[in-house]
C-alpha cells in the first residue's frame, strides 16, 4: 500500500516537471482544454463534513489540479447531505470509515476538516497510510499530540498544509518580510488580542440519538474525549467546550487566535521555535471579549470589519505576556473591538506595522503605500493556500504552512490556556521551545497532553 502511494507521488512529480519543461504540450492533448490530464491531477478525499469542510470543498473545486473523488464522515446523514448539496455534477463516493476511503479510492491526499479533538487521530492514521494532508487549524488539541503529528508526517514524508491561510496571502507575506528585514528596526513589542478561552461542559441529560447513524458513530465522534450521552450542543457546538477544542469560536484562543499567533510567528521569523517565558498578568475572569463602546474606528485599525463578529463572545479571559529569546515582548492584551483580530501589531525602534488578513497599516504610512505592495487578493482566501499545497504535493517541497509551523502557532494558543489554567498570576513560567516543556512548573507540564480513551490512541 505505501509503495503504491510512493509510486503515485513519483508520477505526479514527474508529470509536474514535464509540464514545466521547455517542451510544451497543449492542455487539450493532455485532457480537457481547461483541465489537467487525469494522471496529473491530485486525487483527494474530504474527511469531516461540517460547515468548514463545505467552504474548503468549494475552494478546492476551483483548483484544476485537484480531483475530489470521495468524502467521509462518521455520521452518515452528513455524507448524504454533502454529496447532494456540494457534490452536484461530481462523482463522489461516501464512506463512514476514512481509512476504507483512502484504501479503496487509492487517494493521493486528504483534507482533514474534522472536530479538533479527532483531528490528530484522523490525520496521523491517514498520513501513516501514505497520503499527504491538508489539516484544518488548530491542527491538534494539545502540544504533545501536535508534536506526534509532526513526527508522523516526517516519518512518512507527507506534504502537509495547516489551514492558516494568511501564510499564502501575498500581502501578509510581503508585510511580514518587511518586519523581518528591519523596515521598522528591531522589534521591541508585539500587540495581539486577549482571546476568549474554552468553557467547561456542564453535565446534562442525554438527548435521543439522531436518526441515520450507525450503531457506533457517537463513539467514533467522541474519539479521545470522555464518553458522554448524545447531546446536540456537543455535536454542533463542540468548538466551545474544553474537551473538544480550546476556544474555537470567533475571537476564541484557537479560533481566531491560531491565525493571529501564526501571523506573529511569520513576522518575527520564529516559525520553528517559540517564546521562552509566559506570564499570566491578571486573574482569569468570565467576561465579554471587548468594550464595544460606540466609536468610529481609525484608519490605523485593520480589524474594524471583524468587530461585530466578536460582540457578545463571553468566556474566560486574562491578559498574558510572553517573551522571546530576542528580547521581543508579546502582549496578548487587546480587546475584541480594538486592533487586528486575526493579526497583530509589530512595534519596532523606527515605527510600527499592523498586519491583519489581507490588510495592513503602518506608521509611517509610507512603509506600506509604495508600488511594491502586492495589493489585495483577487480570489477567495482559501484558494492560494490550497494551490500551494497541490504545488508542493507535486514538488515534494514544504508548504507555506507546513505542519511544523502549525505546531508552533498552535502551541502559543495552548501556552495561553495552560498559563490561565495554572493560574500563577505574576509568576514567570519558563518554556523550553526546543524540548517543548516547562522547566519550572510540573503542574503546567501535566497539561501538555491528555488521557486518551482506549481505541483512540495515536499510531506510533
Amino acid at each position: 500500500m505505501t509503495q503504491s502511494r510512493l509510486s503515485r507521488r513519483q508520477s505526479l512529480q514527474l508529470a509536474s516537471a514535464t509540464i514545466a519543461a521547455p517542451y510544451f504540450v497543449r492542455p487539450s492533448v493532455l485532457g480537457a482544454a481547461d483541465t489537467p490530464a487525469p494522471s496529473d491531477r491530485v486525487k483527494v478525499g474530504l474527511i469531516g463534513l461540517g460547515a468548514r469542510c463545505r467552504d474548503i470543498a468549494r475552494s478546492a473545486l476551483r483548483i484544476p489540479e485537484i480531483q475530489i473523488t470521495a468524502v467521509s464522515d462518521c455520521f452518515k446523514p452528513r455524507i448524504d447531505d454533502m454529496i447532494a448539496k456540494e457534490g452536484k455534477g461530481q462523482k463522489w463516493t461516501g464512506y463512514e470509515d476514512f481509512r476504507e476511503m483512502i484504501e479503496k479510492e487509492k487517494l493521493d491526499a486528504v483534507m482533514v476538516e474534522t472536530t479538533t479533538h479527532a483531528r490528530a487521530w484522523v490525520a496521523c492514521h491517514a498520513m501513516s497510510m501514505g497520503v499527504d494532508a491538508y489539516i484544518e487549524k488548530p491542527m491538534s488539541l494539545t502540544i504533545s499530540e501536535g508534536r506526534h503529528m509532526v513526527n508522523i508526517a516526517r516519518k512518512y514524508n507527507c506534504v502537509t498544509q495547516v489551514g492558516t491561510q494568511q501564510r499564502s496571502i501575498p500581502l501578509n507575506n510581503w508585510a511580514s518580510d518587511l518586519v523581518q528585514n528591519g523596515a521598522i528596526g528591531k522589534i521591541k513589542t508585539v500587540l495581539a488580542p486577549n482571546f476568549v478561552g474554552p468553557v467547561i461542559w456542564t453535565p446534562q441529560a442525554a438527548q435521543p440519538m439522531p436518526k441515520g447513524g450507525s450503531d457506533n458513530w457517537w463513539d467514533i465522534w467522541t474519539n479521545q474525549a470522555e464518553m458522554r450521552g448524545y447531546h446536540a450542543n456537543l455535536q454542533y457546538g463542540w468548538n466551545r467546550w474544553r474537551d473538544y477544542d480550546s476556544g474555537g469560536r470567533c475571537f476564541g484562543v484557537t479560533g481566531w487566535g491560531t491565525h493571529s499567533y501564526d501571523q506573529i510567528q511569520r513576522g518575527l521569523g520564529t516559525s520553528e521555535t517559540g517564546p521562552e517565558e509566559i506570564v499570566l498578568d491578571e486573574p482569569v475572569r468570565d467576561e465579554n471579549c471587548g468594550k464595544f463602546d460606540p466609536r468610529k474606528a481609525t484608519d490605523d485599525e485593520t480589524g474594524a470589519q471583524y468587530y461585530h463578529m466578536a460582540r457578545n463572545v463571553i468566556g474566560p479571559r486574562a491578559k498574558v505576556t510572553m517573551r522571546y529569546a530576542s528580547g521581543t515582548q508579546l502582549n496578548l492584551h487587546l480587546d475584541g473591538d480594538r486592533g487586528p483580530g486575526l493579526g497583530c501589531i509589530f512595534i519596532g525602534e523606527n515605527g510600527k506595522i499592523e498586519i491583519n488578513r489581507d490588510k495592513v497599516a503602518a506608521n509611517p504610512k509610507t512603509l506600506v503605500t509604495g508600488p511594491e505592495n502586492p495589493g489585495k487578493l483577487k480570489v477567495g482566501e482559501n484558494e492560494p493556500h490550497i494551490q500551494n499545497w497541490v504545488d508542493c504535493i507535486k514538488s515534494r517541497q514544504r508548504c507555506n504552512a507546513d505542519i511544523e509551523y502549525g505546531q508552533r502557532s498552535s502551541s502559543l494558543c495552548y501556552l495561553v490556556n495552560i498559563a490561565r489554567e495554572v493560574g500563577r498570576v505574576g509568576e514567570t513560567l519558563k518554556w523550553d521551545p526546543a524540548m517543548e516543556r516547562f522547566t519550572n512548573c510540573d503542574e503546567a507540564n501535566i497539561l501538555l497532553s491528555r488521557p486518551r480513551r482506549d481505541g483512540y490512541e495515536l499510531p506510533s
